[in-house]
C-alpha cells in the first residue's frame, strides 16, 4: 500500500465503519489523500485481529485509530 494513504479495515453493517468511510471522504477531499477499505470477512486472520476493534485505521503501516474515529487526531498525523 502506497505510504501516502490511509488503510480502513471495516465490514458490512457497521454505523461507525460508515462514519469513518464519511471522514476519511471528507480529508480526501481537503487534503488529497485517499484511502483503500479493506473488509474483515474476506480474511480470516483480519477477521480474527480486528473483530472487535472496527473500524481500524492504518497510516504508513501502523494502526493510529480504531473504534471511534477522531477527524482532528488524523489531520494531526498529515501535519507531522
Amino acid at each position: 500500500m502506497e505510504s501516502s494513504a490511509f488503510v480502513l479495515y471495516s465490514r458490512d453493517k457497521c454505523p461507525l465503519c460508515d462514519k469513518a468511510k464519511l471522514i476519511l471522504e471528507e480529508m480526501k477531499l481537503e487534503s488529497g489523500i485517499g484511502y483503500k477499505e479493506i473488509d474483515i470477512h474476506s480474511d480470516d486472520d483480519l477477521l480474527e485481529k480486528f473483530g472487535l476493534m472496527i473500524p481500524v485505521i492504518e497510516w504508513k503501516d501502523d494502526i493510529v485509530q480504531f473504534g471511534k474515529v477522531d477527524k482532528s487526531a488524523l489531520n494531526r498525523l498529515l501535519e507531522k
